[in-house]
Parts: structure tokens; C-alpha cells; sequence
């Protein structure tokens, strides 16, 4: 396989067929090598449209996902952002790029080492990876610019929502099966939030995720 020519078709006929028209975006994924971040048994499937498993059950994005949440998130060199659910890095080295920081927050031990190290060789200094629970944020990130969640979610509980700064935005995959969108939420104010749906999609669900209250009669 040359390697090159898959990342190039991967970029023409996956990733801008999918309205990732961004320059900034598709030239980030020639710089950012996706096959550093996939686990060594499947690096000839690295360029493939699929979801590629990781160690404890847990998957990447396909590659148009990937690209599709960064331009839809549009971060800037200023930007502090916080990734729930770090997986092997590779969501976490595009947004790096883009950003002046990343806070990941993974929950299974094994993938946060993984994803640190894969960070490591691909000389990326400027994210904290983090080892915890932030399905309802992640208290020591502060206020963020952007939030993304790596994984579906029924509902987008408030403590997410109040992490963001005013003019901040976070980008989730909410619903259940088999009923799930994108959704790019901005807070305007203080005590405002403007959700816009941007694709259907069906995404793993996020560990220990908040769901909405039941009622009991």
C-alpha cells in the first residue's frame, strides 16, 4: 500500500464528499499522520471509511467523523478546549493543532496511556491527558471554548453546558438508537444555549452518560 496515495483518497473521496471544505482542515490531515494513531494490527485499514477498534472495546471515529467534528467546531489559535473520551489520540493531535490547548479526559486507564504516548512520538506538547470520569465535565479544565464529547449521549446534562465560556461551543452526538444527531451547541449568555443539528449519525455511547429522569407512577 502507498501510504500517500490512501491518505489522499481518503481525503478526496470520504472526507471533502462529506462537506469538509475547510482548506485548513484537509491540509491538517496530511500533516497529522492518522496510521501513528491506529493500533498496529489494523494499520492497513487506517485510511478505510470504518470504525477502527481499540483496546477495551472502544473505537475511532471513522475518518470522516474526525474531520467533520473539526470543522464543525472551528477552534482558533487561542482556544482552550476539552475532549471527553480520548481514545488513541488521534481526534486529540487534530484539535491540538488548531487550538493553544487540549484537556483529555479518558476514563479506561489503558487507552489514556496509549493515547499519551502516541501524543509523545508525534511530538505534541500542548495537551494534558487526563485519567477520570468526564461524562458530566471535568471540573480541573475550568472554563472551556470548546467542549467535545467522544461519545453519544441521551441528553446533554447542564454541568456540560456550563462549562463552556460565553461564545463557547460543544459538539456531541445526542440521542439513542436509532435516533442520533450532531449537535453544535453555542452559549450566548449567561443562561443561553443555541443547539443547531448538523447531521444524523450513530456513535458508541459514552461511558456512564447522563440520562434523563424516569417517571414513576
Amino acid at each position: 500500500m502507498n501510504i500517500e496515495t490512501a491518505r489522499m483518497n481518503m481525503i478526496e473521496q470520504q472526507i471533502r464528499t462529506w462537506d469538509v471544505l475547510d482548506q485548513d482542515v484537509l491540509d491538517l490531515l496530511e500533516i497529522v499522520k492518522r496510521e501513528d494513531f491506529v493500533p498496529r494490527s489494523y494499520k492497513s485499514l487506517a485510511f478505510v471509511d470504518m470504525e477502527i477498534p481499540l483496546p477495551g472495546g472502544e473505537y475511532m471515529f471513522p475518518p470522516k467523523l474526525e474531520a467533520r467534528l473539526v470543522q464543525d467546531v472551528a477552534a482558533s489559535a487561542g482556544d482552550r478546549v476539552l475532549e471527553i473520551g480520548t481514545g488513541s489520540g488521534y481526534l486529540t493531535a487534530l484539535l491540538a493543532h488548531r487550538a493553544a490547548q487540549v484537556v483529555t479526559v479518558e476514563i479506561a486507564p489503558e487507552l489514556r496511556e496509549l493515547a499519551a504516548d502516541n501524543l509523545a512520538r508525534a511530538g505534541i506538547v500542548n495537551v494534558e491527558t487526563q485519567l477520570g470520569d468526564g461524562s458530566r465535565g471535568w471540573e480541573p479544565a475550568g472554563l472551556v471554548d470548546i467542549l467535545v464529547v467522544c461519545g453519544s449521549i441521551p441528553i446533554v446534562p447542564d454541568s456540560l453546558l456550563n462549562q463552556l465560556k460565553i461564545g463557547g461551543r460543544l459538539w456531541a452526538v445526542v440521542g439513542d438508537e436509532p435516533i442520533m444527531s450532531a449537535q453544535l451547541i453555542t452559549r450566548v449568555t449567561q443562561g443561553a444555549w443555541e443547539p443547531v443539528s448538523l447531521f444524523e449519525t450513530s456513535i458508541k455511547p459514552l461511558r456512564n452518560a447522563a440520562h434523563p429522569p424516569r417517571f414513576e407512577f
